[in-house]
């Protein structure tokens, strides 16, 4: 083999470097916002859940008691239940103790900052607040 011939044939040029990097920068471009608003779907639907589930707690505590006035959340206090909190759930007791309202606030700084809150009352009416108001539909437009 001559050495002309193991010249042609080492590494890389800079043009196709250049396209690779061109190529590389073109998916992460698609598939970052892509990514994002996944991550933002799932926190919306982690959210629900977990209203969900800290309303069960609430009407368990009130078939014990006979009334909501006295109930903590436990682990129900954000969500996701475990790991670093998205959101972060409160109950809204009336002075009665015959009703609540849960709302789940989006923590600063997470992918959902901003974006309103998600509610839950004890006659089951579901609603919210800005971009999270029409979550209990969907959360597709998070």
């Amino acid at each position: 083999m001559s050495i002309e011939a193991k010249k042609s044939q080492q590494g890389f040029t800079l043009l196709e470097l250049m396209i690779a990097v061109v190529v590389v920068g073109i998916l992460a471009a698609i598939a970052l916002p892509s990514y994002s608003a996944y991550v933002r779907r799932a926190a919306c639907e982690d959210g629900k859940g977990t209203l969900t589930g800290a309303a069960g707690l609430l009407e368990r505590y009130r078939a014990q008691q006979n009334t909501y006035t006295g109930a903590t959340l436990g682990a129900y206090a954000q969500s996701p239940v475990d790991g670093s909190a998205v959101l972060t759930i409160a109950a809204n007791i009336d002075a009665s103790g015959t009703s609540y309202t849960l709302t789940a606030t989006p923590v600063n700084g997470g992918v959902l900052a901003g974006r309103g809150t998600i509610t839950l009352t004890s006659t089951g009416v579901r609603g919210g607040s800005g971009a999270l108001a029409g979550a209990w539909g969907s959360c597709r437009g998070i």
